[in-house]
C-alpha cells in the first residue's frame, strides 16, 4: 500500500515538473490562436470600456456577437462600431483574391445582437439568457465582464452601493455561468473567461467593497475550474483576467508615489484587452497584465503582512486611493448642490 502511494507521489512529481515545462515553454513559442469564427460570444458590459474593446476583438475574428448592457444607448453604440468592423473584414479588399476570377462569398455572415440586461438582477440575467437562446442559438464563448465601483471608503459607503457592487461585480457571474454552462457541459465545448482585477489578488485602502465583490469573483472562477476538471469536460476553457489599473476611468485619479509612476502606469484598455485577447484564444489560464502583477502577488502570499506593509508605504500604494476618493465625493457633492438635495 505504501510503495502504491509513493509511485503514485512520485508520478504527480514528474507531472508537476512537466507542467513547468510547459508553462516555461509557451512563454518561448507562442501557441496558435484558435478560430472563433461563427462561435456565439456573450460579453457583458458591452456599452463601454473594456467590454466594448473585447467586442470590437472578437468581430474582428468573425464571432456572433452578443453584447448585454444596463445602457442600451451605449450597447448600441458598441454594436454599430462592431458592423464597422464586419464590413471591413467581410470586404473585397480584405480578402486574399479570388476563385477562377469570381470573388468569394464568405459562407458565413457575423451578426450582432444587443440585449439590454441588469446583470445584478438574476431575474433579468435569466430572461435575457433565455431570448439569447431562443433568438441566437447556445452561447459558445461567456465574457464576464461587467463591474461597477462606488468610490466611498467603508464607513462613508451606503449599504446599498455596497450591495450592488457585490452583485454586480461578483454574484452575477453565478447567474451568467448557471444560464449558459449546461449546454457547454453537454457539448462539451465552451469558454468562460472572469475579467476579475490586481485588486481582487491583493487590495489596498478605501476600496474594500470593490476588492471583496473580485476577490469572491476570482474565488468562484477558480472553483467552477476545478469543478470542470472533475468532470472531466477538457473541451470546456476557463480564462481569468486580472489586470492592474485600467485607464477607463473607473479609477480616474488613483495615484501611488510620483517616483514610482513611470514603472507602473495605469494601463491602456487597448493593451490590456489585446493580452487578454491572446491568452484567450491560447486557451491560457491566467492572464495578469503588466507580468510584474504575478510577482507581487507571488510575494503578498508569502511574506508577512508588515512586509507588505512596507513594500506598500514605499511605493505609496498603501493610499494611492485616496486621491481617486476625494474625486468622487467632490463630484457627488456638486452634483447634489446642482440638484438642491
Amino acid at each position: 500500500m505504501m510503495i502504491n502511494i509513493l509511485v503514485e507521489f512520485l508520478v504527480v512529481i514528474l507531472k508537476v515538473l512537466w507542467a513547468i515545462v510547459v508553462a516555461g515553454l509557451k512563454w518561448i513559442v507562442k501557441p496558435k490562436e484558435k478560430s472563433v469564427a461563427g462561435q456565439v460570444c456573450v460579453i457583458t458590459g458591452a456599452g463601454s470600456g473594456l467590454g466594448r474593446l473585447f467586442a470590437k476583438e472578437f468581430a474582428r475574428r468573425r464571432a456572433v456577437l452578443v453584447l448585454w448592457d444596463i445602457n442600451s444607448q451605449s450597447n448600441e453604440e458598441t454594436a454599430e462600431m462592431v458592423r464597422q468592423i464586419y464590413r471591413e473584414v467581410d470586404s473585397p479588399m480584405s480578402k486574399d483574391g479570388t476563385v477562377g476570377g469570381v470573388e468569394e462569398v464568405p459562407p458565413f455572415q457575423p451578426q450582432v445582437y444587443t440585449y439590454t440586461c441588469d446583470v445584478g438582477k438574476r431575474e433579468s440575467v435569466y430572461s435575457t439568457a433565455l431570448k439569447v437562446r431562443r433568438e441566437v442559438g447556445e452561447v459558445n464563448l461567456l465574457i464576464n465582464n461587467a463591474g461597477v465601483v462606488s468610490g466611498h471608503p467603508l464607513l462613508e459607503c451606503p449599504d446599498e452601493l455596497i450591495e450592488r457592487t457585490m452583485v454586480v461585480n461578483c454574484h452575477a457571474h453565478f447567474w451568467t455561468t448557471k444560464a449558459f454552462l449546461p449546454k457547454m457541459l453537454e457539448m462539451n465545448h465552451g469558454h468562460i473567461v472572469t475579467v476579475g482585477s490586481s485588486l481582487g489578488l491583493f487590495s489596498t485602502a478605501g476600496v474594500e467593497d470593490y476588492s471583496a465583490s473580485k476577490f469572491g469573483a476570482i474565488g468562484f472562477h477558480e472553483s467552477l475550474s476545478h469543478e470542470i476538471k472533475a468532470s472531466e469536460k477538457d473541451g470546456i476553457k476557463m480564462t481569468l483576467v486580472c489586470p492592474y489599473l485600467v485607464d477607463t476611468g473607473m479609477f480616474r485619479g488613483c495615484r501611488i508615489r510620483k517616483e514610482m509612476e513611470p514603472f507602473l502606469p495605469p494601463l491602456k484598455p487597448e493593451f490590456c484587452v489585446k493580452q487578454s485577447m491572446r491568452a484567450i484564444l491560447t486557451d491560457q489560464p491566467m492572464i495578469c497584465t503588466p507580468r510584474s502583477i504575478y510577482m507581487v502577488h507571488f510575494m503578498k502570499s508569502i511574506l508577512p503582512f508588515e512586509a507588505i506593509v512596507c513594500m506598500y508605504r514605499f511605493l505609496g500604494a498603501d493610499k494611492c486611493m485616496y486621491p481617486f476618493l476625494a474625486q468622487r465625493k467632490e463630484a457627488m457633492n456638486n452634483n447634489e448642490a446642482k440638484n438642491g438635495i
